[in-house]
């Protein structure tokens, strides 16, 4: 593949980007009546964001600005991992998808903290 974006190398960007797959992948297995299609709609895009703003802010000019969308980027984690459990509450998603999505959560929110540390002690 020619060309590439630098946010390409960061690992956590990587693993994000299959998270938001692997969740997409859960949400078309869900059976639900239509006036919950917000919710997964809701789902899907918070866990698009997680890699969304790792991306945004690697393509940012100022570190202090990375940090705040890797800081966004985190938080959208934490959506996606509270609308997992509700999922799981529902009875929408079994128990081991909830486990092995929490998992990978919580090694990507280590990593998005391990980036934020290293991108503040270049400051």
């Amino acid at each position: 593949m020619e060309g590439k974006f630098s946010f390409e190398d960061l690992l956590v960007w990587s693993k994000s980007v299959d998270f938001c797959n692997q969740v997409i992948n859960l949400t078309e297995s869900i059976n639900t009546d239509r006036k919950h299609f917000r919710l997964i709609e809701q789902l899907e895009a918070a866990s698009a964001s997680i890699s969304s703003n790792i991306a945004e802010g690697n393509g940012r000019f100022s570190k202090k600005e990375f940090i705040q969308f890797l800081y966004i980027a985190r938080g959208s984690l934490y959506e996606t991992v509270n609308l997992l459990i509700v999922f799981y509450h529902r009875n929408w998603i079994k128990e081991d998808a909830l486990q092995t999505l929490k998992l990978s959560g919580i090694e990507i929110g280590k990593m998005i903290s391990g980036l934020i540390a290293s991108v503040k002690r270049q400051l």
